[in-house]
């Protein structure tokens, strides 16, 4: 009698390559594989004007995740397999809630926001991010998050609201208008059940518009030095935060899924040789290597684009960089690389 697997993996075959047996296999269930982890679209919901939530069921190869961290999803566009970085929220049953909004230009959020059907199936990435709470949380916590940024602090307020929210926590969520918001009526459902829990909204384009996160008085907040910051939201966002708060917190950790953009230090161009490849490409100076590269017909392997995952990082042979989130140097040759967040300063010599 032939064996009938339901949720399992079907057992490697030791004579079988992976690429030959996840042909065949996934033409019987899209998610059996020998090792790769994969994910299937199950469900769809508009959460705000701009933004869809959409349920994920990952195969048993994906080992999980903790509240705040990120996954890399590669979507297929255009025949091309395109990689970026999402945070889930984890939902019953082990399926994975990302929340998406169409950005003009994006193919990927454009594709998951609007074209991807149910049934589609997505690479996944195994989760990382350091943005977590432990399993009893009992600091004072300020949530900050812009736009997308609250989808990280959704999933952790849902831990907070499993495990009692025995510390007191202040969500402030910016957007431009109400519309844009997002999970609002289960966030002021977890404020109402829990009294240390202080959710404020504010909208920058209502009204007589709420003031940025780097003009916002934080001086009415209490206990606010033995606060542990998170905040997640654009580059700016988070760089203006971090600034507004330096030395009135306790810690501050945050994430961004947008580069802020520094003063423009550095033009013209240098010569980057790719050592693997054996080609020689003219890039500008002080352009993320990453989009330089890609804007030559280069395709490295890429995750977050915003230094979190290390799924970009190559080894440099020679030459000095630019950190294109602190503007510091480094000159230092035979030293990894992350290619989503460095720029050339220099002629490089690139193992690509």
């Amino acid at each position: 009698m032939s064996a009938v697997y339901r949720n399992a993996t079907p057992p490697p075959i030791p004579w079988v390559s992976e690429g030959f047996f996840d042909f065949w296999s996934t033409r019987v269930n899209p998610l059996w594989t020998l090792r790769r982890p994969l994910a299937r679209l199950v469900a769809r919901h508009r959460v705000s004007a701009d933004a869809v939530t959409l349920e994920l069921q990952p195969n048993r190869h994906f080992h999980g995740l903790q509240a705040g961290q990120h996954i890399n999803l590669g979507v297929e566009v255009d025949g091309r397999l395109l990689t970026r970085s999402y945070s889930p929220t984890p939902l019953p049953g082990g399926r994975l809630a990302i929340t998406v909004k169409a950005m003009a230009g994006g193919k990927v959020s454009c594709h998951l926001a609007r074209d991807a059907a149910i049934g589609e199936v997505f690479a996944l990435g195994q989760a990382f991010g350091e943005m977590t709470l432990p399993a009893h949380a009992d600091q004072r916590l300020l949530m900050l998050a812009a736009g997308s940024g609250i989808t990280p602090m959704r999933a952790l307020l849902r831990q907070l609201d499993a495990q009692g929210m025995t510390a007191p926590v202040d969500l402030l969520y910016w957007a431009r208008r109400r519309e844009e918001l997002c999970f609002v009526d289960e966030l002021e459902a977890m404020a109402a059940r829990h009294p240390g829990l202080h959710l404020t909204l504010l909208l920058t384009r209502e009204g007589e518009g709420a003031p940025r996160v780097g003009e916002h008085d934080f001086g009415s907040l209490p206990s606010l030095a033995s606060a542990r910051v998170l905040a997640c939201g654009p580059g700016g966002f988070v760089e203006a935060a971090r600034a507004r708060l330096q030395g009135q917190v306790a810690s501050f950790q945050s994430e961004a899924f947008s580069l802020p953009q520094l003063p423009a230090m550095e033009q013209g161009s240098v010569q980057v040789q790719l050592l693997r490849s054996g080609r020689t490409l003219t890039v500008p100076r002080g352009v993320a290597l990453l989009s330089a590269l890609e804007a030559q017909g280069v395709q490295p392997a890429s995750g977050c684009r915003m230094g979190i995952c290390n799924t970009c990082v190559c080894d440099k042979a020679s030459g000095v960089t630019r950190h294109t989130l602190t503007g510091d140097l480094a000159g230092e040759p035979s030293t990894p690389l992350k290619l989503c967040v460095n720029s050339a300063s220099t002629d490089l010599a690139l193992e690509l």
